[in-house]
């Protein structure tokens, strides 16, 4: 079993990583500023497990924090959630984007060097590819930045390549994420975004639970089946599993090498709003807006490359998703709050 750090691990994706590390046997020590987050998940994942973690909160930025943190706590593999990941916002500021996501990053493989740790699995994005062409998109395809959020995630994979060709001693996982949905079956966690949200499904959750009006649709003249944007949505709880697969595979391993992470199934806006009041019988108002500056019409992995490299199996479907949403949701009306 491995002492793994996970950088923003009291967030979305980083609390059901952690809830399967903890299940699984790893030591857990979670660092994160709670800036999009809330210690309360930390809680309900150590409840949920029966197993402590430990948090410390700090920021990636500041690399006293960092370096403390691997002073403290004997640490074999970071998992690097931390940072931020709405693409609209990082157009509006684009330096606090690259300060959070490059700077942070930087800082945290400067601590990570002096520590003598030198395994990796690093959260990155599908909106790094070009998206066009071929659909489902595999890891060769090619790669361009079409908005600041993006960028920040291309810049760092190719420091990570580059960090990896020069120091054979590093081992690196860069898992590029599609949509990941849902919540633990508990409902006792799940995603709990600050503010209006950026991403789908919290977004018609609450309009279900009446904490919004209506779901914004943004473009519905796309190339698509119903002219609303298609995505790849996965199960958090099959995305935090993917990070065991390369914890796994990075572990004795060398180099730096890229995994989708996605069901290699699209669902357009209009299926999941159709599909939702469908498993939960509550309409969903919307309304139809223009499309959002960095948005592409279409998005589905082609995971074939983590399926037999990693061993990972998505195990959920879009029906799952949506019914374990809505658990978390109507059990936390509020979020954690």
């Amino acid at each position: 079993m491995a002492s793994v750090l996970v950088t923003g691990g009291a967030g979305y994706l980083g609390s059901h990583t952690c809830v399967e590390l903890l299940s699984a046997g790893h030591d857990v020590v979670v660092f994160d500023n709670l800036s999009n987050s809330c210690e309360e998940a930390l809680n309900r994942v150590q409840e949920l497990t029966h197993k402590s973690l430990t948090f410390v909160q700090g920021d990636i930025r500041y690399q006293d924090e960092i370096d403390q943190v691997f002073s403290d706590h004997h640490i074999d593999v970071v998992i690097h959630f931390a940072g931020l990941k709405a693409i609209n916002e990082s157009l509006e500021t684009p330096l606090t984007y690259f300060d959070h996501n490059v700077v942070g990053g930087t800082q945290l493989l400067k601590s990570m060097e002096k520590a003598k740790v030198f395994t990796l699995i690093f959260s990155s994005s599908a909106t790094i590819y070009e998206a066009i062409g071929d659909i489902p998109l595999h890891e060769d395809v090619p790669v361009l930045s079409k908005n600041n959020y993006s960028y920040t995630k291309l810049i760092t994979e190719q420091m990570l390549q580059q960090i990896a060709k020069a120091d054979s001693r590093w081992s690196i996982a860069l898992l590029r994420y599609f949509n990941p949905v849902g919540a633990h079956k508990s409902g006792r966690i799940g995603e709990d975004p600050q503010g209006v949200p950026n991403n789908l499904m919290p977004y018609i959750t609450q309009v279900a639970v009446g904490r919004r009006k209506k779901l914004s649709i943004y473009g519905h003249d796309y190339d698509t089946i119903d002219g609303t944007g298609v995505r790849d949505y996965i199960h958090v709880v099959d995305l935090a599993n993917a990070h065991l697969c390369a914890l796994n595979n990075r572990l004795g391993a060398k180099g730096c090498r890229a995994w989708n992470i996605g069901t290699g199934r699209g669902s357009s806006v209009l299926q999941v709003k159709n599909s939702f009041e469908e498993v939960t019988g509550i309409p969903i108002a919307f309304e139809l807006s223009s499309r959002r500056a960095g948005d592409v019409a279409t998005s589905c992995a082609d995971n074939s490359r983590a399926v037999t490299e990693l061993g990972w199996q998505p195990q959920y479907t879009l029906e799952d998703m949506l019914a374990d949403s809505w658990n978390w949701q109507k059990q936390n009306p509020n979020g954690y709050n």
